[in-house]
């Protein structure tokens, strides 16, 4: 219902894939990639048999292709590339199948965007999240002495989400706006932390697919750290615990892994025009 209060902050800045987690194969580095046309079923050569770059101002490609659409050399290279990634990347897929989560969450998916909904005793406890722009930016400077395939860190997506506890006898639904912060400490030294965090707290009428902005919206920075605490409390006893949090990261990182390679299968095929 309010996923997109969630993704608010996402949007303001973009957690791209790390640049210091290099993808391209050794066996491609070399490859150059050359602005040619080249034919699919042509053996390669460019127009005029020269495989250089059309130079004529009136020259246009003819090529045996069934889709009329222009094909190049760094097409052909883009698509032997992506064949490769593809390969490495369902190589080190840790789940074929998303990980189920425990207390009897019921999961449904479309596309990047998932929701689970759990009920209790007159309750309904649904979290809602999106894995766009979930993986944070890696910053990591490679250690002296590793080789290349041991710099490339291992990428978690920790989304934010929204939690909505709706009880059977009102019309009012509490929603919580949470977030992983990166580096969370817990309020007592022998306590432990908290690996999620509650940024926002607000009533929406139970149903609305629309956010009111006119009503009131409690932001935590400045909350008493007593109602705080009573807040985790409450979650906990809904099943929304460090145990939630540690699976849903491990279904969310094996959710935006699949639409990787879904989309890079997407990609090829368009690159090939299939």
């Amino acid at each position: 219902m309010l996923l997109a209060r969630a993704l608010r902050p996402a949007l303001a800045a973009l957690a791209l894939r790390p640049a210091s987690a290099p993808r391209l194969p050794a066996a491609l580095a070399a490859r150059p990639f050359t602005r040619s046309l080249w034919l699919p079923s042509g053996g390669g050569q460019g127009l005029g048999g020269g495989g250089g770059l059309l130079r004529g101002p009136g020259a246009s490609p003819s090529l045996a292709c069934a889709c009329g659409g222009l094909h190049t050399e760094g097409d052909k290279a883009f698509a032997e590339f992506l064949t490769d990634e593809i390969k490495e990347e369902k190589k080190i897929q840790k789940n074929k199948s998303l990980p189920k989560m425990s207390g009897g969450w019921e999961l449904d998916v479309q596309g990047t965007e998932a929701k689970l909904v759990r009920k209790v005793a007159g309750e309904s406890v649904t979290i809602s999240f999106n894995i766009n722009n979930s993986i944070p930016p890696s910053f990591d400077e490679p250690q002296e002495g590793q080789k290349p395939d041991e710099q490339e860190p291992e990428l978690t997506s920790t989304p934010n989400f929204v939690i909505e506890v709706t009880k059977d006898d009102t019309k009012q639904t509490l929603v919580l706006d949470c977030h992983y912060p990166e580096d969370e400490i817990g309020h007592g030294e022998e306590e432990e932390s908290d690996i999620f965090a509650i940024r926002e707290v607000s009533f929406q009428p139970t149903g609305d697919s629309e956010w009111r902005e006119n009503n009131y919206t409690l932001n935590t920075d400045s909350l008493d750290w007593a109602l705080y605490d009573h807040l985790m409390d409450f979650l906990a006893d809904r099943g929304v615990d460090n145990t939630f949090a540690d699976e849903l990261i491990e279904l969310s990182t094996a959710l935006e892994h699949q639409e990787y390679i879904r989309f890079l299968e997407g990609l090829k095929q368009f690159v090939k025009c299939q």
